[in-house]
Formats: C-alpha cells, structure tokens, sequence
C-alpha cells in the first residue's frame, strides 16, 4: 500500500477498494449532467437514511435572478429555536437541496436549531458570483422571516461543507459589508478558501480515487467567469485583506484533502484578526467524509461535533461588536480568551449579579476565571486532559485533538 493512504480509515480504505474494483469513473472525465447524477447519487447512498425531523417544508423566494428554493427543517418542541443557513457541497456545479438532506436533518435535532438549506444557481450557467448572491439572498430572508419559521432571528448562523463552506464564508462577509443580516457563527466544513492554494496539502494529497487537486482545478474552472475573479475575497475568502469583525467559526477538516490546509489557514487568519476560530482536523478522513453519516462512523461523530458547537455558541446570543454604544446586555459579562496559534479561540459568557451593569469587554480588563487543575492520571493511561480522543479511529488508537471544556 502507497504510503499517501496507509493512514486512512479502515472504512475508508474499504470505499476506496469498492471504487478500484466497480471502475467508478471520477466525475472530472463525466459531461456535467453524468457528473451531477453520479454525485447526487453517491451522496444519497452514503448518507442513508435520513432522521425523522418534526416538520420540512420547501418554499420559493424572490431570488436574484429568479425563484430561490429553500427547504426548512423544524425540530420537535416549542421554539424560538436558533437557525442555521446551511450550503450543499459540490465545487459550485454539483448537488441540489437533497445533498445535504441528511446532514440538514441531523444538524437540525441534534442543534436543537430549525435549518434553512439554500438551492443557489449552479455553475457553469451560473458563474461567480451567482451562488454568493443566491446565498446571501437566501440567509437575509432566513434572517427577515425567523419568527414565522420558529426561529429567533438573534441567534443566526451559516453553514456549508466543501463549496458550501466556501459560500458561508462568503456570506459572513457580505453581511459584515452590507450591514447585515448579523450573523453569530460560522460552520466552515473543509472550505476552499484560496483559488491559487499551493499548500502543502494541495501538492502532496493526489490520490486519483477521491477528490484530488485535479478536481480542485476542474470546479475552479466551473466556477470562475475569469482567473482574475479567483482574487475577489467572496471567491477566495483568504484573500480578504481585512477579517475583523466576523463571526466566531467552526472549521472542520480532514487529514487527506488537499484542501486542509487552507481551511485551518483561514482560521488561523480569523483569530489573527480577533475572532473567535476553532478548528477540528479528523485523522483518516477524505474529503467528502462529512456527508457520509450513512457509511463512515467518524463523520457521524463530526457531525455531532459540529452541532455541539452550534448549539454553545448559539445558546446566548451576545453582541457582535460590543463597544460603549452597545453594551452587552444587562447581567452578561464577555470573556475572550486568546490563546496561542493552533489551540481553540471562543469567547464565553458568565452571569453576573442581577441588576449589575456591564460594559464592552474591550473596555474592560477582566480576569480569567479560575481553572481547575487537571487531576492525576495513572501512566500509559491514554490521551491527558484537556485532550480527547475521537472514537472510530483505526485500532482506536488515532485520533483529533482538540481542546474542550
């Protein structure tokens, strides 16, 4: 076995011979229509069968262009629950609304969030920034028509996986320039975040049977009306000069796709710029794996993860900028913790005294509060806190590291 996938999954090593051996053609050598219909199909039998939600309903909107199609999934209970904007992946040119359908449904219980799923214009008919004005559109209208949908229009976030994380990066920052809809976090799921990436994920992940940097040049091409459009930050989200002011982020990646790295870039470029921005990187993992909750256990496990985040940084829905104007409400003090590059950024909230006044954070010094000290662990005794390991991982024995509390 090649040494660029000896680390990977078991399960994932299975998918890979079931390709070798069936001669699955790679969706780069298809006309886009065989394209289209071999992912979605791919995508349905990986993701399985979806979970019951309460209610989903699909609706039209005045696009951009034309009408745009939404589909809500509501959860079981009484709201107001968040909501989250969510993208399909598909490099700009492939999936519809059923793409995401699984992850939409799981997000939307296990968040406890009613989930809008945007069916933006596709490329090539569509080139840039066609899917970034659908998006937008999409997430403005989420934002308007919150409360008819059960949802609380405070406490907004946007999603997306592969392209689809491309897109909800864009969206943050369209609503940031456009002032508004405010937007209170980010789920960035192994973005493209840079049109001319040459990292060294993107040189050395070429495995020919799962998306390779030939397929990253292939959607490109879909994508772009011009080369020189690569540099617009909505396309290349990197590449915006100034990040300040964003949301707080969740990026998801995964060991083999080349696009790792410039995910995990981007979010160290966001918490250079003071945002809040953790990132999540599953060892054994391709691209794509985040929607195979049907066939992979660590993407089952991601997508969970992924909802926990929601769901914290959803649960209070504090100030964006919080300054002298626009104190955090009454009784809510902001703690924004910076530690160093490569550990998680998030900014957490305590309650004070009833009646006690607090002000912008920036305005203030606050101290820490106090931490635990980690309790003795015997030798040979596994992964010390604050670390844990991810289940599903070859032997048991590999896994992501990330900090929690």
């Amino acid at each position: 076995m090649s040494s660029d996938v000896a680390g990977l999954h078991p399960q994932v090593l299975a998918i890979r011979e079931r390709i070798r051996r069936d001669k699955v053609p790679h969706l780069t050598t298809l006309t886009i229509q065989q394209a289209r219909a071999a992912d979605l199909a791919a995508v349905v039998a990986g993701a399985g069968n979806g979970e019951p939600v309460a209610d989903v309903t699909e609706t039209t909107i005045p696009g951009p262009a034309a009408g745009l199609r939404l589909r809500v999934y509501r959860p079981a209970g009484t709201g107001p629950w968040p909501v989250l904007v969510y993208f399909f992946g598909g490099g700009w040119s492939l999936g519809t609304l059923d793409t995401c359908d699984a992850i939409c449904r799981m997000l939307t219980n296990a968040a406890r969030c009613v989930t809008v799923s945007v069916g933006y214009r596709l490329a090539p008919e569509h080139k840039f920034p066609a899917a970034v004005e659908d998006c937008y559109a999409g997430t403005a209208w989420a934002a308007a028509h919150a409360a008819e949908l059960g949802g609380d229009p405070a406490r907004l976030a946007v999603g997306g996986d592969s392209s689809g994380g491309n897109l909800a990066a864009a969206v943050a920052l369209m609503a940031r320039e456009r002032g508004g809809p405010a937007i209170t976090h980010q789920l960035l799921v192994y973005p493209n975040t840079d049109y001319l990436a040459d990292t060294p994920s993107m040189r050395d992940i070429s495995d020919t049977y799962f998306f390779n940097p030939a397929s990253v040049r292939w959607y490109w091409g879909l994508y772009l009306a011009t080369p020189e459009d690569g540099a617009n930050p909505l396309a290349s989200p990197l590449r915006a000069d100034d990040l300040t002011g964003l949301p707080a982020a969740t990026v998801i990646t995964a060991e083999y796709d080349p696009l790792r790295d410039e995910g995990e870039l981007y979010a160290k470029k966001l918490a250079a710029a003071g945002v809040p921005a953790e990132v999540i990187r599953y060892d054994g993992m391709i691209h794509g794996f985040f929607t195979m909750v049907g066939t992979l256990d660590t993407a089952r496990t991601a997508v969970l993860d992924a909802a926990e985040r929601l769901r914290r940084a959803l649960a209070v829905a504090l100030p964006r900028r919080p300054c002298r104007r626009h104190p955090w409400p009454a009784g809510i003090a902001g703690h924004r913790f910076r530690l160093r590059v490569g550990q998680q950024r998030r900014v957490e909230a305590r309650r004070l005294p009833e009646g006690t006044a607090a002000t912008c954070p920036d305005r203030q010094r606050y101290r820490r509060p106090p931490v635990a000290a980690p309790r003795p662990i015997a030798a040979n005794s596994g992964p010390r806190p604050p670390y844990r390991v991810r289940p599903g991982m070859a032997g048991g024995a590999k896994g992501v590291r990330s900090r929690y509390r």
